[in-house]
């Protein structure tokens, strides 16, 4: 379902809204479909392709398997091993959904550490987290 970026029809009394604009709904201002990146260690990663306006493409990952983590001033590419919570919806981190801000459990070398996100997958196409 498509996210809708427009204002409501009614007032905050209840009223109906007269529109300022020229019409009341156009295509450009409908909003896309979330990208619900999975954090998963078993699956291949997978992207996806996002034509925007003009000629511009917009990178979307769907599923991945690895994170690029910050630990000690540089960048270790580390397995991820799941979602552990997640702010945005508490659903999201029981289906292993990766979002900005949620927090990852990462293996690094023999040991797992948590991570936060400190991207939107949905848009970059990779993880990026630093060491929580």
């Amino acid at each position: 379902m498509v996210e809708w970026h427009g204002k409501s029809n009614k007032l905050v009394t209840g009223g109906k809204r007269s529109t300022v604009r020229r019409c009341t709904k156009k295509n450009a201002w409908r909003g896309g479909e979330a990208a619900q990146t999975k954090a998963v260690n078993t699956a291949k990663e997978t992207r996806a392709l996002k034509e925007g306006r003009g000629k511009t493409e917009k990178v979307r990952a769907t599923a991945t398997k690895y994170a690029n983590v910050a630990e000690k001033g540089k960048i270790v590419k580390a397995e991820i091993v799941g979602v552990e919570s997640n702010d945005a919806n508490r659903l999201f981190a029981r289906s292993n959904i990766a979002t900005c801000g949620a927090i990852i459990k990462v293996r690094v070398g023999k040991e797992e550490k948590d991570a936060i996100i400190t991207n939107r997958p949905g848009q970059d196409g990779v993880i990026n987290a630093v060491l929580a």
